[in-house]
């Protein structure tokens, strides 16, 4: 976060005595959660203060010095370190602790009259924001939702049951589900990435003994999601049934509903419901819903694929939006929108008649300019978020200001519903579809509405709005009527006497006699200290006080005048806020038409910068044309990946993309690195997953199917886990990848096997192919540097090989031999022949003594290879194989010339004779006197291989006898 001025922090309000009885309480706290930070509430809230490790803390992060540490009670040694922040900076602070770094907040504030009793007033973390709603977006939109969820696991046999509960504690719903998973919980990881979980509930496990608990703990960190640990307890179910009838707004009981059948998700409710207190709010009584979320309804997405297709912003990103998805298309000009993007694009739709939906009205946008541009700058960018305006009403803390607020949005909907209305695009379908998912609603909603703006426009002060006053109109009610009227003669009255103290003193009025309403004595009149003479030893004026501006006084008549006007003020402000208190309660029964209206702008947003995307890419991108899930091919023109030819250095090299049933379903990509091959694979998972939420693609045309999941295993240094070797993660992931996968999957692997030796590596990637190629069959992109794996496609069918082409320019360098290299990105048919790395480091400016050693070694293993391919296999068997790079070290290029040369002589003198040993069934007579043929062979030879050094040291470990 954005360093905080050391000028604005508050001093402590503590004596000496205060200190030390202070710094005892302090001493004598109990121990809190990890990760969690303590703030002391000071002077009713002016300023906060924190302590020891938290005092650190602070200092380090928010204002980057330790000079800001005050040790209370001692010195360095003995004192408690110490820092305070004023109120500003706290709120700039909890956003980040709670928003961005993952803590838990602690407010305490000392009891009223007990300066030393402190209490724990607020408690807030990632999903449980609602005590300091106020405090975080009092000036900042809510970007996402805080959602919270409760885990329960029941294991029976083999078979794991899941239970969850979900809720956003700024909506008033519960969602549920039940659902059996696998040993690696790949469901219950897809279900916490479609849902944007900030925070598991997970029951309280001492020492991590329970093995099914530690899977779910290393899921939810490797998610990035905060662990609250609760007692077993809390997830006790015995009084669950009386507290969802409590809560829920259905007259039916809970036990009557399928839902309650489901006991694993019960407990976890039950364990949500007491984290919330939701049931210590009687506000909430009578308004819940409970929604049972069907995991299958969206496309599953795991964290590995969440992360490979760069779906949401990261720190890695700085201050360039567009290098996440999420960040590219977020164009949305309402906040609701913005979450419901981040919503979409991690629940891509499996419905196809659904994302024809989203795409035809997509469509309808992009093709009018002029609604899209409209709705853009004139109506959504001027409409609040209802989501939370709603939620004020609901808790009880509205205002007028909010009232007025909900009107604004009231009577901007007519204008809304007229651009619709007018939508042309000379397509009937795009019409009836707009009118049917916007038009028609926006008109209904306007007229449900329609009460609720004759009540403001009847009620309330709009004139007074544009001074920043929110009053109920004095005309709206007789008794504010007849009170307005008194307060008005009485007004007049004092200005009358005002007037007359002016010519009986000869002080012109306002620029020398001002009356003015002091906070003590009310209305009175006021000179400067120099005019003030006039009024010395007059019994007709009173002196009140005497101020640095003057001296204040007043007359008998004024001093009457005041008083009156105070009390009769006094019971207007009384009559005031009781009429307000009745407006607010009328306009909250609007809540849910509100909210209703709130979810329909943030999809409209979506679409508008969906749209607003597709027109204004580099190349506008295209509607794709979808099949059902298991039906048609994946075949792309010209692909691009959007967020990299969206930055400003970018020429985007576009690609054909061919995945055909039957015919290449597997795809091996090799080639140089840095040449593409990355780019490649991962483009066609985001083209994927934007076609599911019902965007346009960066294609030229486009056709897809319906995938079920996106699985992703990216390279060794892009994905490890806290605590787990490259070669582990590699292997967890690929372990999810081949348990979750189905034949409706997208697999996208980059460069598998890089955490363990080559050989190692090459035989887990060809095993893993094969496996996903002849067993799971779905549709595969492999990008690999293993050149060899190219050969799978002879033994599995519909593999195809594709490789990142680069232009090699074979010349004379000043070094004598060199070739110039230059990366094309451009994906053509065929095996890579050859490898570039050593070109990738001279891009890279390594080092001209370590390059030029690196194309010597490479000219020797190559010069080597040549000869190695004339051998026969059974002189030169691969354990000398293995050994040629070290061998070749000491060797001349004449020996090995030489060498292979009295090689292929040798083998020449073997087979000589070799039809003349008897072929029978004695199979080891027969190898006994081939034996015996090779050590003659030896012995003829013996002298002339001593004599080559490299001959000698080749054949050192091939055994004779």
């Amino acid at each position: 976060m954005a360093e905080a001025s050391i000028k604005d922090r508050p001093e402590f309000d503590l004596d000496n005595q205060g200190e030390l009885k202070y710094c005892s309480f302090l001493r004598s706290l109990p121990d809190r959660q990890e990760n969690c930070i303590r703030l002391f509430e000071r002077s009713s809230g002016d300023f906060y203060s924190v302590h020891g490790d938290d005092a650190y803390f602070i200092a380090q992060h928010v204002y980057k010095t330790t000079s800001v540490i005050k040790y209370l009670g001692g010195d360095v040694t003995t004192g408690v370190p110490s820092c305070t922040l004023s109120r500003t900076t706290c709120e700039t602070f909890l956003r980040d602790a709670l928003l961005n770094r993952q803590m838990r907040v602690e407010i305490w504030a000392a009891e009223p009259r007990k300066q030393n009793v402190w209490n724990i007033v607020k408690r807030a973390s990632p999903g449980n924001l609602q005590d300091m709603e106020d405090l975080l977006f009092s000036n900042t939109d809510m970007a996402a939702s805080p959602i919270v969820m409760a885990v329960k696991i029941h294991t029976g046999g083999d078979q794991r049951t899941v239970g969850v509960c979900f809720a956003d504690a700024t909506v008033r719903e519960l969602g549920i589900s039940e659902f059996i998973d696998n040993d690696l919980y790949s469901n219950f990881e897809s279900l916490v990435i479609q849902l944007g979980i900030k925070e598991c509930l997970i029951q309280a496990d001492e020492g991590h003994k329970d093995y099914e608990l530690s899977k779910i703990r290393s899921i939810l960190t490797h998610c990035d999601i905060v662990i609250t640990e609760r007692r077993k307890s809390e997830f006790a179910i015995k009084d669950v049934e009386q507290d969802f009838n409590r809560l829920l707004e259905e007259d039916i009981s809970i036990a009557a509903l399928p839902e309650f059948e489901l006991k694993n998700a019960m407990a976890a409710s039950a364990c949500v419901m007491k984290y919330l207190a939701l049931l210590t709010d009687e506000t909430n009584f009578g308004q819940y819903t409970l929604r049972n979320h069907d995991l299958s309804q969206y496309m599953k997405l795991d964290a590995s694929a969440v992360r490979a297709l760069n779906l949401m912003p990261g720190p890695q990103d700085g201050a360039n939006k567009s290098m996440s998805l999420y960040g590219l298309l977020n164009k949305c000009k309402t906040s609701q929108g913005g979450r419901m993007l981040g919503q979409w694009l991690k629940q891509p739709l499996m419905d196809i008649a659904a994302i024809e939906k989203r795409q035809t009205m997509v469509e309808a946008l992009t093709l009018d300019s002029e609604l899209r541009q409209n709705l853009q700058e004139t109506h959504l960018k001027m409409i609040p978020d209802l989501h939370r305006l709603a939620k004020r009403f609901q808790r009880g803390v509205a205002s007028l200001q909010d009232v007025v607020r909900a009107y604004q949005v009231v009577i901007r909907l007519p204008a809304i519903v007229s651009s619709l209305a007018a939508c042309e695009t000379g397509s009937p379908e795009h019409k009836e579809i707009m009118d049917a998912e916007f038009t028609s609603l926006f008109e209904e909603y306007t007229s449900n509405l329609q009460k609720l703006q004759e009540l403001v426009e009847t009620t309330i002060d709009l004139d007074a709005i544009d001074n920043h006053e929110y009053l109920i109109k004095a005309d709206f009610d007789q008794g504010l009527k007849v009170l307005r009227k008194k307060m008005e003669t009485l007004k007049s009255e004092m200005q009358r006497e005002h007037e007359r103290v002016s010519v009986v003193l000869n002080m012109e009025v306002d620029k020398k006699l001002k009356m003015e309403d002091h906070q003590i004595h009310g209305w009175g009149f006021r000179l400067s200290r120099n005019d003030s003479s006039c009024i010395r030893n007059k019994s007709q004026f009173q002196e009140l006080a005497t101020q640095k501006n003057g001296v204040f006084f007043t007359t008998t008549q004024m001093r009457k005048a005041s008083t009156e006007f105070k009390d009769i003020s006094q019971e207007y402000e009384r009559t005031q806020s009781s009429l307000a208190k009745e407006v607010i309660g009328i306009v909250s029964t609007y809540c849910p038409v509100l909210e209703k209206l709130n979810t329909l702008v943030a999809q409209l947003d979506v679409l508008v910068s969906f749209a607003h995307v597709s027109v204004h890419a580099p190349m506008p991108y295209v509607r794709p044309h979808m099949t059902s899930m298991g039906t048609g091919d994946v075949i792309l023109k010209e692909a691009r990946h959007p967020c990299l030819e969206a930055q400003d250095d970018v020429a985007f090299i576009p690609n054909d993309v061919s995945l055909v049933r039957g015919k290449t379903e597997f795809l091996i990509i090799t080639g140089p690195n840095m040449g593409g091959k990355s780019t490649y694979i991962r483009q066609i998972g985001v083209i994927a997953l934007m076609a599911q939420t019902g965007c346009f693609v960066p294609c030229s045309e486009a056709s897809l199917c319906v995938f079920d999941c996106i699985l992703a295993r990216v390279g060794a240094g892009d994905s490890q886990m806290k605590g787990v070797s490259t070669f582990m993660a590699e292997m967890l992931e690929t372990a999810s990848i081949l348990k979750s996968a189905t034949v409706n999957s997208l697999i996208v692997i980059d460069e598998l096997g890089r955490g363990t030796s080559t050989y190692d590596g090459f035989g887990l990637a060809w095993a893993i192919s094969e496996h996903i190629a002849m067993t799971i069959k779905c549709f595969c992109l492999f990008a690999t540097h293993f050149h060899e794996l190219t050969s799978l496609g002879e033994t599995a069918p519909y593999v195809g090989n594709l490789h990142v082409s680069a232009h090699v320019d074979n010349g004379q360098g000043e070094a004598g031999k060199s070739r110039d290299i230059t990366l094309l990105y451009k994906v053509v048919e065929g095996v890579c022949d050859q490898s570039f790395g050593i070109h990738v480091a001279e891009l890279a400016q390594f080092p001209d003594s370590v390059v030029q050693l690196a194309k010597r070694k490479a000219i020797e293993l190559e010069d080597f290879s040549a000869h190695h391919h004339h051998q026969a296999p059974g002189a030169n068997g691969s354990s000398n194989q293995l050994q040629s790079g070290a061998s070749t070290k000491k060797s001349k290029a004449e020996d090995i010339e030489n060498g292979s040369a009295l090689i292929e002589e040798m083998i020449q003198a073997i087979a000589k004779d070799y039809n003349d040993i008897a072929i029978g069934d004695d199979m080891e007579g027969n190898r006994a006197a081939m034996l015996k043929r090779v050590e003659q062979v030896r012995e003829q030879y013996i002298d002339r291989i001593q004599a080559n050094p490299w001959l000698k040291e080749q054949l050192a470990s091939v055994y004779w006898d």
